[in-house]
């Protein structure tokens, strides 16, 4: 499971892969997602890891339901400069 955003509290784009690597590579070179393309969400800001797919869709779907606030505050729990985190994986 993923953040992308395109700047410090900027649009937020919650996403779920089994390949984090390429998922991230394709937003990055436009043929990620419409949405992540239409608002230029290159930057990875948060990466959470799950034993099955499974897991990870759940917590998915939970964080789309959640305010907007709370993912901000999970982000810089972990991130506090928004720094993207892409290159610690490509």
């Amino acid at each position: 499971m993923y953040i992308m955003t395109n700047k410090r509290g900027g649009v937020l784009y919650i996403g779920v892969t089994a390949d984090i690597s390429a998922r991230v590579f394709q937003h990055k070179t436009g043929k990620g997602s419409a949405f992540c393309r239409k608002y230029g969400l290159t930057t990875l800001v948060l990466a959470e890891e799950y034993p099955t797919i499974e897991e990870a869709i759940a917590r998915e779907k939970a964080m789309k339901a959640w305010k907007r606030q709370w993912k901000i505050e999970l982000i810089e729990a972990g991130n506090p400069d928004w720094s993207d985190l892409a290159a610690n994986i490509l």
